[in-house]
């Protein structure tokens, strides 16, 4: 009687935010095999209504690509996300991308991490979607991905569970 009860709740090990504004969608919606197939870890991804780039969880910013357009945090509690604004945007050298954070730099969930032009991508032809992406995913035993709905800047989109 009663045996759910028993049954042990598993809190996530980490919860990731919402980094953006706009839609989360899956991975295989992502236009890129990179990282439609998840090559790069699992995750998902957020086709963004504004440009501003906010941290997903609390941790440190392990890497800003030199052409601005990613960047990668390591949670405090290890992992590893990488956020990616659209694709083929490396093209773009950094034009339309401002960062607001440095390697090292410690961050809080809801930091402004990043600007970006959106308008100005749109208009010159490029994805905006941005992929957010568990690069040590194979660590955890759960990804689980809250996807198919609007989204706002805080709300939970990724748990992960070891």
């Amino acid at each position: 009687m009663f045996d759910f009860l028993k049954k042990k709740v598993v809190a996530p090990d980490d919860v990731l935010v919402a980094p953006i504004k706009g839609m989360a969608v899956p991975s295989s919606s992502i236009n890129d095999p990179t990282f439609g197939q998840e090559m790069l870890g699992k995750g998902m991804a957020i086709e963004p209504s504004e440009g501003k780039l906010y941290s997903p969880i609390d941790g440190s910013v392990a890497v800003v690509i030199d052409t601005k357009h990613a960047l990668s945090i390591v949670s405090d509690n290890g992992a590893e996300i990488l956020m990616h604004v659209g694709l083929d945007t490396v093209k773009l050298k950094g034009k339309y991308f401002t960062p607001k954070v440095s390697v090292g730099d410690k961050v809080k969930k809801g930091d402004l991490i990043l600007e970006f032009d959106i308008d100005a991508l749109k208009g010159e032809g490029f994805d905006v979607i941005t992929p957010i992406i568990i690069c040590n995913s194979d660590i955890y035993k759960e990804v689980k991905t809250n996807v198919g709905q609007e989204v706002n800047v805080g709300d939970t989109i990724i748990e992960l569970t070891k």
